[in-house]
């Protein structure tokens, strides 16, 4: 593949951001559907390169040698920007091109006669720029940029709708929580910037990636730097991928667009994180504790999200909680070494994560609202929307044979494989959130679709406005209500359902392109093992463990049916299975945004840590400029007495320096 048309599925959606920025919005309308057109022109480009790239790297274990080029010099450093194309990049760029295009298109409907529809283009494209940009990136330091970019464009889009004050405080939230994690991230690129030295031993660069596999294998830097450096970049992770516990930030995102949210959460902001993991695993597997802390936070997350996705009845916060739960599930596959099911698995649930997005906006569209207590019987309406929303859900819940559930045995039977203790440890997690996961999408599945319509967004206004009610309507809901209440009560406009459409077969057929029916025949051997080399490492031969494939569709089918009895059929009453103090401890999302919003923020920053930093301020930083000032204002004055013009105190002055400098002289 030539360098020039891997630089071009970077270039084009960048292109495609500055022409709508500087020609489309300046000069024409700006609902214009060009803007639109161009964007998906653009990324659809894209996508036919990445596709290429995806054949130009198959069959080869080694990346393609594009050298790098120099950008800046500091010291003995030289600063280069270059592409590293390999398996990971190829399959990423699929990944982020081919979700980002079906997106697109969707929002021609989803976002038609909004008065920011050029400018929602605009963002988009860079958020896919950003995204691609990171994905290539053969440099840490130019990795980092990229990473800042796609914090700066989901800032960007979840505030999207900027005059509401929810959405502006969820794009402020998702900016700074990111950038705790972000921290991290920079103080492993300083590390590794101010420890050139041992890469220039070796006629090394710090900053390149290639390079730092090399001292990470060779051991030049210790175990103990290699650590600290993986937790560095793992800080950084946790914050974009929505980790514990820097997990706050991403049901909050669900301010923004619908297909926002679905790009968001399928295949740019969070999957960056893991592919971070993935992309520096060497540095994480010269270190077993690094590796632990990977394993161990995945597995809780994946639970701990699990457990808030079972509660709440906003159909996009419950898949936005399952987004954590599935990156909690690559996380521990990366820590126990299971690097292709990892990615994988993030290949996989990038088709099934879009698609329950795109469905979510899809019943927007005939309830006017997100609140599942308000839907139901949907299924009359949009059998279409329906149908694909079961299939997604499928496959979320790992049923054989959909995509899901190809990538997520592998996690388990590497887990149970491995047979140390963090590794069964978190099998045992992971194997809970199997059950969690079938029972919170099915139920979700079940308030929307079965039994009977309950109003939308008027009967939800109606509630509200009932005493004592705790229903708050969204700024979204009230503008739905003003505009006549929810549009129409029709399946949703070709154009969203055809992209659907495309990420539904997907999600039935992408595990079967990776695995069958090799997997079923327990040959040890498949495309995606043998395409995912792990850098420095050898193809992985994926387990095929029977039991933990039966045990894990078990208790799936086990939580589709208790979802099936107690919103389906309804023989089952939730408040018989509802523990009071959990449900609520769930609800409130274990008081972690109290947490941080009243006691981190409010109390210990704002009263404890910003006022020692004020009072630091005040008196040393405002102290020391002030004296200096006074000094400078009040010298002269001391040394304008002394040349008053008086001869004879001149006079007096040299006598009394002359005896000074005799004393001086006598003395030594």
């Amino acid at each position: 593949m030539w360098e020039a048309a891997a630089w071009a599925i970077f270039f084009l959606p960048l292109a495609s951001f500055v022409l709508i920025g500087l020609l489309i919005r300046p000069f024409l309308n700006h609902r214009s559907e060009l803007a639109g057109y161009l964007t998906i022109a653009a990324i659809g480009g894209a996508f036919a390169l990445s596709l290429w790239a995806l054949k130009a790297t198959t069959g080869h274990s080694n990346e393609i040698g594009y050298a790098s080029h120099e950008w800046l010099t500091v010291g003995n450093l030289d600063i280069r920007v270059g592409i590293l194309m390999n398996s990971l990049t190829a399959i990423m760029l699929v990944v982020v091109t081919g979700v980002s295009l079906a997106v697109q298109v969707y929002s021609q409907a989803y976002m038609k006669g909004d008065a920011g529809y050029a400018r929602y283009y605009a963002y988009m494209s860079l958020f896919t720029a950003s995204m691609l940009g990171l994905v290539l990136a053969s440099s840490i330091l130019q990795m980092f940029v990229f990473w800042e970019l796609v914090g700066l464009s989901s800032y960007l889009l979840i505030g999207f709708w900027y005059h509401r004050p929810s959405a502006a405080r969820a794009a402020i939230k998702a900016f700074l929580v990111t950038r705790l994690g972000d921290l991290g991230f920079l103080i492993a690129i300083l590390y590794l910037f101010f420890h050139q030295g041992v890469f220039s031993n070796a006629g090394l660069n710090s900053l390149d990636i290639r390079d730092i596999y090399v001292v990470a294998g060779a051991g030049l830097l210790g175990t103990t730097a290699l650590t600290w450096l993986a937790i560095g970049f793992f800080a950084g992770a946790i914050g974009k991928s929505a980790q514990f516990p820097l997990h706050v930030w991403l049901p909050d995102a669900m301010e923004g667009p619908t297909p926002v949210s679905a790009l968001i959460h399928a295949a740019t902001m969070v999957a960056a994180g893991v592919f971070l993991v993935a992309r520096m695993f060497p540095v994480f597997e010269a270190s077993e504790s690094a590796m632990n802390l990977v394993a161990i936070t995945g597995g809780i997350t994946a639970v701990f999200a699990a457990t808030m996705a079972m509660t709440s009845n906003d159909i996009k916060r419950v898949v936005a909680y399952s987004t954590i739960s599935q990156l909690g599930y690559m996380m521990l596959a990366l820590g126990i070494g299971a690097y292709t099911a990892a990615v994988f698995h993030l290949f996989n649930h990038a088709f099934f994560k879009a698609l329950l997005f795109l469905g979510a906006g899809s019943v927007n569209h005939v309830a006017g609202t997100f609140d599942m207590r308000f839907m139901g019987g949907l299924r009359k309406v949009q059998p279409w929307t329906y149908g694909m929303f079961v299939v997604a859900a499928l496959s979320l819940a790992g049923i054989f044979p959909l995509a899901g559930f190809w990538s997520k045995d592998e996690i388990l039977a590497e887990a149970f494989h491995n047979g140390d203790f963090v590794s069964r440890l978190v099998f045992l997690l992971a194997m809970a959130a199997v059950f969690m996961t079938a029972f919170y999408i099915f139920r979700a599945l079940f308030m929307t679709f079965h039994g009977e319509f309950r109003g939308g967004v008027e009967s939800k206004a109606e509630a509200a406005a009932l005493p004592d009610s705790e229903l708050v309507l969204t700024s979204d809901e009230e503008e739905k209500i003003a505009e006549g209440g929810h549009a129409h009560m029709a399946e949703s406009p070709l154009v969203m359902v055809l992209p659907m459409g495309v990420l539904a077969v997907l999600s039935v057929v992408s595990g079967f392109v990776a695995n069958a029916p090799f997997k079923l025949l327990t040959i040890p051997k498949h495309w995606i093992s043998e395409f995912l080399v792990a850098p420095l490492g050898h193809p992985e031969t994926p387990e095929f463990i029977g039991w933990v494939a039966i045990l894990s569709i078990g208790l799936a089918l086990a939580g589709v049916g208790l979802a099936w009895a107690i919103y389906a059929a309804g023989k089952i009453a939730p408040e018989r299975l509802t523990y009071r103090p959990l449900y609520q401890l769930t609800m409130r999302k274990y008081y972690m945004d109290d947490l941080y919003e009243r006691f981190i923020v409010g109390q210990v920053f704002y009263r404890y840590s910003a006022g020692l930093l004020d009072w630091f301020d005040r008196v040393f930083v405002d102290g020391v400029s002030d004296n200096i000032g006074w000094f400078g204002r009040n010298i002269g004055r001391g040394i304008a007495t002394m040349q008053n013009g008086q001869v004879q105190a001149y006079g007096g002055v040299f006598t009394v320096g002359a005896v000074i400098i005799l004393l001086v002289y006598l003395i030594k």
